[in-house]
């Protein structure tokens, strides 16, 4: 049941202090997403307000947030050069966006429930790891790489060499401001979990930027302050008209270049997909458990994109580092989400050399203790309890997604989970038991022709003068090369002085026909090898 007007002013208290959060972890991302793109930095910051803004309206997700995502930076960095207009590009997304609503209609929303749940947890540990990868050398003071939430484009270097080669470029007065709004994050959850009342209300990560700035501060007098690409740049406009002037148009002459259509049909198919895999692993996190109906997600993004697009944003997604984000600072309603993206317009447009003064080891402090809240320890030994069937996708998934991207992850996570519901269900679909050379073989669940190899080399193991009885009761379906198998092994039984009894339904059809049956009588028939007509079979 939708919430009403009541229940999101009931929510406030915890929705407002989560859309600060998410604000202040969501301004760097979009000037690193759009620096990654090569895009102008003010594009992220539009790309974030209509993320915020337009999509949280028209979304039905409770604590989802959208906005630029870096693994859609390769395609449109590519595409802008490609295009060689920026303007160009716009109308690309503007295109994008129709064709997610299209999606929408189509109720395409359905892919993102076939995504194995060790899958969504390896994909979040993922990203988890990737921030504390990535902002790590923020915290020592190398800000010489843009801020991402997903990959770095293979031109950029990687998420591994770049961690390593920060320690060779450490700014001590960083690493001071970033060490201490870390450890005071850590000592602040301790300090109010399970508490209520006014101090819960109060945002960690506001108190780690007022700390990050004013630890900066003191240094002033120093003369070893953080200055320059240490701290956070905002565009800022001396007017309001040079404000406006920020927005861009898309350029409708390129309507017609086939390029266009190309790179927006990509970006939709790519920039759906990760909204729909964001979206289930959201749903996932919320503690109440709700669920996001995908079809009107895909409309909601599309209308967002449509939006950016013609007033000059990038492309937009659901993003799981902000939507995580969201989730652990306590948001109930997606106020949090529409509230972080009027934030992100009125600072910008007001106060942008405020916004100027924090220092990105704070900012860095924020997201690796986000990310390490995805990827706890704990979450790892929870996995491995559960068996090699759901730890290994679970390993397998986050490996692939830090060797390769987000998308490609997902998809070798996907691959490995069906490989071992595969295995499982091939494991289990035959039982054999042997008491004193007499067999037991149950068929169960679906029986097909990958399973006729064991079945067959089974049953030639039978040794002579045995009793054999085969089960097909239990089996929904029975592959017609498994179904020969036996009916061969049955006529040459004889041969050997197997007795061999097989019991089947009646009431399914399993392919048994050319065997003569016995009515039982309780709605099964019993299929033997010393059968008068089928010893007319034999010889």
């Amino acid at each position: 049941m939708a919430p009403r007007a009541k229940d999101y002013l009931r929510n406030l208290s915890s929705d407002i202090p989560s859309s600060i959060v998410v604000f202040l972890v969501a301004l760097p991302l979009c000037l690193g997403v759009a620096l990654a793109s090569s895009a102008p930095l003010f594009s992220g910051i539009i790309a974030g307000i209509v993320g915020g803004i337009i999509v949280g309206l028209g979304s039905k997700s409770h604590l989802s947030v959208s906005g630029p995502a870096a693994g859609l930076t390769a395609i449109v960095a590519a595409a802008i050069i490609t295009l060689q207009s920026f303007e160009a590009f716009l109308l690309a997304v503007v295109i994008c966006g129709l064709f997610q609503v299209i999606l929408g209609f189509l109720k395409a929303g359905v892919i993102g429930d076939y995504v194995p749940n060790n899958v969504i947890k390896g994909m979040l540990a993922a990203i988890g790891l990737i921030l504390i990868l990535n902002q790590f050398p923020h915290l020592l003071g190398d800000d010489s790489h843009f801020e991402t939430d997903e990959s770095v484009p293979q031109d950029k270097g990687n998420i591994f060499s770049n961690f390593v080669g920060a320690f060779a470029h450490i700014t001590p007065v960083a690493l001071l401001i970033g060490g201490v709004c870390l450890a005071f994050y850590f000592v602040w959850e301790k300090l109010v979990a399970g508490k209520k009342g006014f101090v819960k209300m109060i945002p960690a990560p506001l108190l780690v930027v007022f700390i990050g700035v004013g630890l900066n501060y003191i240094f002033v007098g120093s003369g070893n302050s953080l200055q320059g690409e240490h701290l956070v740049v905002i565009p800022q406009a001396s007017s309001a008209s040079e404000f406006f002037s920020f927005f861009q148009q898309p350029d409708w002459s390129f309507l017609t270049n086939p390029q266009i259509w190309i790179t927006g049909l990509t970006l939709a198919l790519v920039a759906s997909l990760e909204s729909l895999l964001s979206i289930e692993a959201v749903d996932d996190l919320d503690p109440h458990q709700r669920v996001t109906p995908t079809n009107r997600e895909l409309k909601a993004q599309g209308v967002g994109n449509i939006v950016s697009g013609l007033i000059g944003g990038l492309p937009i997604t659901s993003v799981i580092v902000r939507s995580s984000a969201n989730v652990n600072s306590g948001a109930k309603t997606k106020v949090s989400t529409i509230l972080h993206g009027t934030l992100l317009l009125l600072c910008v447009a007001f106060i942008p050399a405020i916004l100027n003064l924090i220092p990105k080891s704070a900012l860095a402090a924020i997201l690796i203790f986000t990310g390490y809240k995805l990827a706890k320890p704990s979450l790892f030994v929870n996995f491995y309890k559960k068996g090699w069937d759901s730890f290994l996708p679970f390993v397998i998934t986050i490996l692939a997604i830090l060797l390769t991207d987000l998308l490609k992850g997902v998809i070798i996570g996907i691959g490995v989970g069906l490989f071992f519901a595969f295995r499982s269900n091939f494991r289990s679909a035959v039982f054999v038991v042997n008491d004193n050379n007499k067999y037991l073989f149950r068929l169960r669940k679906d029986v097909s022709f990958l399973n006729k190899a064991i079945i067959k080399r089974k049953l030639e193991e039978v040794p002579e003068n045995s009793y054999v009885f085969i089960d097909t009761t239990r089996a929904d379906y029975i592959d017609r090369d498994v179904v020969e198998t036996i009916e061969d092994f049955m006529i040459a039984a004889p041969l050997k002085n197997i007795d061999v009894e097989l019991r089947k339904s009646k009431m399914k059809d399993q392919g048994f026909h050319g065997i003569v049956t016995e009515d039982n009588g309780n709605g099964f028939a019993i299929i033997r090898t010393h059968d008068k007509e089928l010893q007319k079979v034999i010889h």
